[in-house]
């Protein structure tokens, strides 16, 4: 059996691997929608760190993409997050609780997960690349590719091209490489860049002090948040939670970690995303979960043990109690392309998953999820697929 800790340049490294898909959400989160910093990255410093204290192994958290990406795009209020993490915690709890997931987990084929991990890398590639080149959500809302750099052109080419391109060459060139680990140099480069290319935002009112995250900020959601919140972000976040967070996360614990990720079952996850978006809720954060891409991130970074997620959990934790609203100014000196960078290569590990799906029948369904997933969403591309898997058992069918 592994050791459960490891506190080395490896482990810090992956322990950053995901930080491409958590601080851009977050930030967005925070900015668009009114979250509070405090409360939001204290939750997820200690989401991190319970996690991994509990699983013994390197635990992703990660916000459920459905809920960040609708409520940037249409400027939800705060109110009306908190209500959709107290309800999709509900939800967790109670299929968790009566252990429903399982069952479920145990007739989802293994096609429908190798589509739900190619799709969710798929995304997560083509998301970075969007950072490169700046034309995600979060940048066009704010006009500029890389809204905290005073510099956006070096001639003809954007600045964000330029950094993705060389953040990509030189993560290919350090990828095996111990002794220098490529998620901490890329992030360490960006942070130097951030530095004196940045706009310094913030950073003039950045001061040590003691702050503690308030008890609901934002007051218990009201039945018109609570409803809204229902049909508009938590019952389309539902089928993707468990198809990626819950049963493609615990099918690629094992396939990383083995005997050693007993602990990472569908019931216990499920529990543990229902447990964290009670304390997401109560100190007005956004909607937690697990999650295959950001396992495939910190395991391709470095990360193999539970350390990492203690060493991000503070992080998070000491930025939330040092720094409280102030923590963001910090976030900003990181290049949105870097982070590009950081997407690219965990979508790519996330997407190689598919090697060991050799009949067709079994490629056919991962393909037809990744169409509907880019046309629609992995929450329809889940449910579909898995009614193709079933079809396909037939010998009457051939494709």
């Amino acid at each position: 059996m592994a050791l459960p800790y490891k506190f080395d340049r490896l482990e810090f490294a992956g322990s950053l691997g995901d930080m491409g898909t958590l601080l851009p959400l977050a930030i967005g989160m925070i900015m668009i929608n009114g979250l509070d910093p405090m409360g939001l990255f204290f939750s997820i410093g200690v989401f991190f760190i319970l996690s991994g204290i509990y699983y013994g192994i390197t635990v992703p958290v990660q916000p459920m993409k459905v809920i960040g990406a609708y409520a940037i795009a249409t400027g939800m209020t705060a109110s009306q997050i908190s209500a959709s993490g107290f309800l999709i915690g509900v939800f967790l709890l109670i299929i968790g609780g009566t252990n429903a997931i399982t069952l479920l987990g145990k007739h989802i084929p293994k096609p429908v997960i190798r589509g739900v991990q190619v799709s969710t890398g798929t995304l997560l590639m083509a998301q970075g690349v969007r950072f490169m080149i700046g034309t995600s959500k979060f940048q066009i809302l704010q006009q500029s590719a890389e809204p905290y750099l005073s510099l956006q052109n070096i001639g003809p080419l954007p600045i964000g091209i330029i950094i993705g391109i060389a953040g990509g060459i030189l993560t290919l060139c350090f990828l095996e490489n111990k002794k220098i680990p490529a998620g901490l140099l890329v992030i360490f480069t960006g942070l130097v860049l951030g530095a004196i290319l940045g706009t310094h935002e913030g950073l003039n009112r950045l001061s040590l002090s003691i702050n503690l995250p308030k008890f609901l900020p934002f007051g218990f959601p009201t039945n018109a948040d609570l409803t809204f919140a229902l049909f508009a972000v938590v019952l389309p976040q539902l089928p993707m939670t468990i198809g990626n967070a819950v049963i493609a996360n615990a099918d690629l614990s094992k396939d990383y970690f083995g005997e050693d990720s007993k602990k990472v079952t569908y019931r216990s996850l499920t529990i543990s995303m229902a447990l964290a978006n009670f304390m997401s809720f109560i100190f007005g954060g956004m909607p937690l979960c697990h999650g295959a891409g950001g396992l495939a991130a910190h395991y391709r970074f470095g990360a193999r043990t539970a350390g990492s997620n203690l060493m991000i959990g503070s992080i998070f934790i000491l930025l939330a109690v040092l720094f409280g609203v102030h923590a963001l100014s910090i976030i900003y000196l990181i290049p949105m392309s870097i982070l590009g960078v950081l997407l690219v290569f965990a979508g790519s590990q996330l997407a190689l998953t598919i090697i060991d799906m050799k009949l067709r029948k079994e490629l056919f369904v991962v393909l037809v999820m990744l169409g509907i997933t880019i046309a629609s969403n992995l929450a329809v591309s889940f449910i579909i697929g898995i009614a193709i898997a079933y079809a396909l058992k037939s010998d009457k069918l051939k494709v």
